[in-house]
């Protein structure tokens, strides 16, 4: 497949997922500089009333740190990054997040929840490519029909939110009609799977689970280190948190004094609080199957250093 050029010359072909509250400036920048695109949610950048726009600022941040790295290592420029945005129509700051993506001119755009026409025409209006996130064949038709670029293809064993369909069968479908940019996730946690994603058909991988456990993630001790103990076992899917399915580390479940094995069956019966008021996201932590290959925290740097000698490894025992 072909990509736009602005995907040359990356380290590995690799999208850092954007992953609510852990993702923030220092692993974007971290993930960039390591030679990968990074990328957070818009709503991240949160601000109390009255208060500056953080989105404003963080953008200000990443660019002007970016282009200090770039300036120091024109022979080793960053990688681009990107922005996610929340589509749904519940999302009251989206079209003022979208007018200051198009000031600072972010290069790709995420989006999710909802395929929206005037958000792609607006990133076009800058340059940016559009990518949409799905889970199944018919939401990525609808996405290509209002004008995405793009697709991220969530696949089965995701973290956060996800799909149900094997990345198999789900990049086969969208590969007999779309030949446009095509990134896989779903419990890739090492660099044998971002070659195997490759050779399915998708463009490159979409990690996000591995990155929780760096040193730049923006993420509790507790929930780093239960990355690095648990596996594929451990993950719990289910959507009595938020009302959409997702995948759930189980030890942290059982921290907010849940009995993973016996959830609520109804949708989003836990959204809001917990049994002891602790709330979802924050102290039940999301992650994907593919956490088994991370054993330790790292930096950002080093995690992809390794991430990029399995793919070789891989291809060359291929």
């Amino acid at each position: 497949m072909t990509l736009p050029a602005l995907f040359d010359g990356l380290r590995l072909p690799l999208f850092g997922a954007p992953m609510f509250i852990v993702s923030g400036p220092e692993l974007v920048i971290a993930q960039c500089k390591a030679g990968i695109i990074g990328s957070f949610p818009a709503l991240n950048a949160r601000e109390a009333e009255g208060e500056p726009i953080e989105l404003d600022r963080w953008l200000t941040r990443i660019k002007s740190e970016l282009g200090a790295h770039d300036a120091r290592h024109p022979d080793k420029p960053s990688a681009p990054f990107a922005v996610n945005l929340i589509a749904h129509r519940s999302n009251a700051r989206l079209m003022r997040d979208v007018e200051i993506l198009q000031r600072h001119e972010v290069p790709i755009w995420i989006t999710s929840l909802g395929a929206r026409p005037e958000i792609n025409a607006a990133a076009h209006e800058v340059g940016a490519i559009v990518l949409h996130d799905i889970i199944h064949d018919g939401f990525a038709r609808k996405a290509t029909e209002k004008g995405a670029d793009g697709l991220i293809a969530v696949a089965a064993g995701a973290g956060g939110h996800a799909g149900r369909q094997s990345p198999f069968a789900l990049v086969q479908e969208i590969r007999r009609w779309f030949d446009g940019p095509l990134f896989l996730s779903g419990a890739m946690g090492n660099g044998g799977a971002i070659l195997a994603a490759r050779a399915m058909g998708a463009d490159g991988g979409y990690i996000g689970s591995a990155f929780i456990a760096t040193e730049e993630a923006n993420a509790a001790a507790g929930y780093k280190d239960m990355i690095c103990a648990s596996g594929a076992e451990d993950i719990i899917y289910t959507d009595c948190f938020t009302g959409v399915h997702g995948n759930y580390l189980r030890p942290s479940i059982v921290n907010a004094g849940l009995d993973p094995d016996n959830l609520p069956q109804d949708k989003g019966s836990l959204s809001s609080t917990t049994a002891d008021s602790r709330k979802a996201w924050r102290d039940i932590w999301g992650a994907g199957q593919g956490i088994g290959a991370i054993r330790e925290r790292c930096t950002t740097e080093s995690l992809v250093a390794r991430l990029e000698r399995e793919y070789h490894e891989a291809r060359a025992r291929l």
